[in-house]
């Protein structure tokens, strides 16, 4: 059995902070009398831009932290990349309420995150040497191909 202890703590503090984002939205509604949609009202469109920004973005972040785990193990870099990303969404959510040094901070903070997490995956992919053996094919060539 595989375990990726970064990815599922990652992903269990994702799940955490997605609840928190809902109960916000859940609060607003209730205080703005907004049971459907966003009722044009400011505050709630806020909260659920919010809410939304999050699932857009972290499903790829979880995917990139996962496969670059699986590919390269656990290391301290990804725990503080990880964890960075959720401190991210956690000062975009408040600043989307107003604090727009936060908002900033978070969007610049996931889009870091994420281009960081992408560059690394694909220098894996082509870093990583592959071992590979040279097979003979009719009259007398050879070809290389990926050892089994």
């Amino acid at each position: 059995m595989i375990i990726l202890p970064i990815s599922l703590t990652m992903a269990a503090g994702a799940a955490i902070l997605n609840i928190w984002l809902m109960m916000r939205v859940g609060r607003v509604r209730g205080q703005e009398k907004v049971s459907i949609g966003d009722g044009g009202n400011e505050r709630v469109i806020r909260r659920m831009r919010a809410h939304s920004n999050f699932v857009e973005n972290t499903a790829v972040v979880l995917i990139l932290l996962a496969l670059i785990e699986l590919a390269t193990g656990p290391s301290t870099w990804l725990w503080a990349v990880g964890s960075l990303y959720l401190i991210g969404r956690i000062l975009h959510a408040i600043g989307m309420d107003g604090m727009m040094w936060a908002r900033m901070a978070g969007t610049i903070i996931t889009m870091l995150t994420q281009l960081g997490l992408a560059g690394f995956a694909i220098f894996t992919v082509y870093a990583t040497p592959v071992a590979t053996k040279s097979v003979v094919q009719g009259y007398g060539e050879t070809t290389t191909v990926p050892a089994e």
